[in-house]
């Protein structure tokens, strides 16, 4: 049996794991990265703390077994993360030691995480990030995590939410599109923005 329920921040570790076992494109990337933990403190893990309420964990007979963290305002949230997230993590993870380039690229990121332009905040002010892992794949579980956090979104007068997703998962692009995301802007590296208007 499959549930949904609010996160929290006690599911940190589940939410690390979950996020490097899909971090390849939806596989296993433990073996990519000496700190695949990385790849969470940068993509999900500050949303269990900062917003909560718009993140819901998938729990299966297993134990959790996916997520979606989300955030309202992209920009407050970003603010947030410099306040709040970032120090520590730069502290942690110096700049310039010795490490593969794989890891050299996140924690450049936590360096100089990049703010998402107004040009996308404007129309699309909240973000997502969702992660399932293959054994519950395949159940519609991803459009009812997105339709849970569209209602919430829409309860709060949010205009629009965006997501990335890499330009090479071409499963994953089909997929929001079918939910009603259209691509709004290419990333440096190919990824692209895709967004959803909430009328």
């Amino acid at each position: 049996m499959v549930s949904l329920r609010a996160g929290t921040p006690a599911d940190l570790p589940d939410v690390v794991a979950i996020c490097t076992l899909t971090g390849d494109d939806g596989a296993d990337a433990s073996a990519r990265y000496d700190e695949p933990e990385l790849l969470a403190a940068i993509w999900a893990a500050p949303h269990l703390l900062a917003d909560r309420s718009l993140c819901t964990i998938v729990v299966d007979d297993e134990g959790p077994a996916g997520y979606l963290v989300a955030t309202a305002d992209t920009a407050a949230f970003e603010r947030w993360c410099e306040r709040m997230w970032w120090p520590t993590l730069r502290a942690r993870h110096p700049l310039h030691a010795p490490r593969r380039d794989r890891d050299q690229g996140l924690v450049a990121l936590i360096h100089a995480p990049e703010a998402t332009p107004a040009s996308i905040t404007g129309p699309y002010p909240a973000h997502l990030h969702i992660n399932l892992l293959p054994r519950v794949q395949g159940r519609g579980l991803g459009r009812s995590l997105i339709e849970r956090l569209a209602d919430q979104l829409r309860e709060r007068g949010v205009a629009g939410v965006h997501l990335g997703v890499s330009g090479t998962n071409t499963p994953a692009i089909g997929f929001y599109e079918h939910l009603g995301f259209a691509p709004v802007a290419v990333e440096p590296d190919g990824g692209l923005i895709m967004g959803l208007a909430l009328p």
